[in-house]
């Protein structure tokens, strides 16, 4: 495949999928729906109508509780994939192009709670970005993800997310 036609796909393919499913259902529910999340019980249960925040929860089931009964790692890595990167998208818009490029996450301790993680973009993030790219072809930023308990909010995993930017040529 060409780099051009590729490049096309990329640019256009999610866009057209993404703003279908939107155009009828909420957010909520079409990447609650994603099989990834509907097999390990991942629900989004808030996005901002400007994207700037959502949060994912996930009860401990039969699909995601590992072999001594806490919560699997890859479900709790799973809830954290790809939402700054939609986050960006969504804010950034089609001249900008957004990857994920590195995550890693650091286990804090066990739990059979229900837990969630909640995702946050500020103006001045995006800014500073817009920015920077003004100066440079691409650049990378690094965010922190902490996924808590429901109950008393105590951190069991931290995810560090590494994004990739670029604005488009025109």
């Amino acid at each position: 495949m060409s780099t051009k036609k590729s490049q096309r796909i990329i640019e256009t393919k999610p866009y057209f999928i993404w703003n279908f499913l939107e155009s009828f259902l909420p957010p909520e529910w079409f990447l609650s729906l994603y099989p990834t999340y509907l097999a390990s019980g991942i629900k989004i249960t808030k996005v901002s109508k400007d994207y700037r925040h959502i949060r994912v929860e996930m009860d401990l089931n039969i699909y995601n509780r590992n072999y001594v009964g806490s919560h699997f790692g890859g479900s709790l890595f799973a809830m954290t994939d790809p939402f700054y990167m939609l986050m960006f998208l969504k804010n950034l818009g089609k001249e900008y192009i957004v990857w994920d490029k590195k995550a890693c996450i650091e286990f804090i301790k066990a739990t059979t709670e229900d837990v969630y993680a909640e995702f946050n973009l500020s103006e001045e993030t995006l800014q500073s970005i817009k920015e920077e790219l003004t100066n440079k072809k691409s650049c990378e930023r690094t965010f922190l993800v902490e996924i808590k308990t429901k109950k008393e909010h105590d951190i069991i995993a931290k995810v560090e997310k590494t994004l990739y930017f670029r604005k488009i040529k025109k």
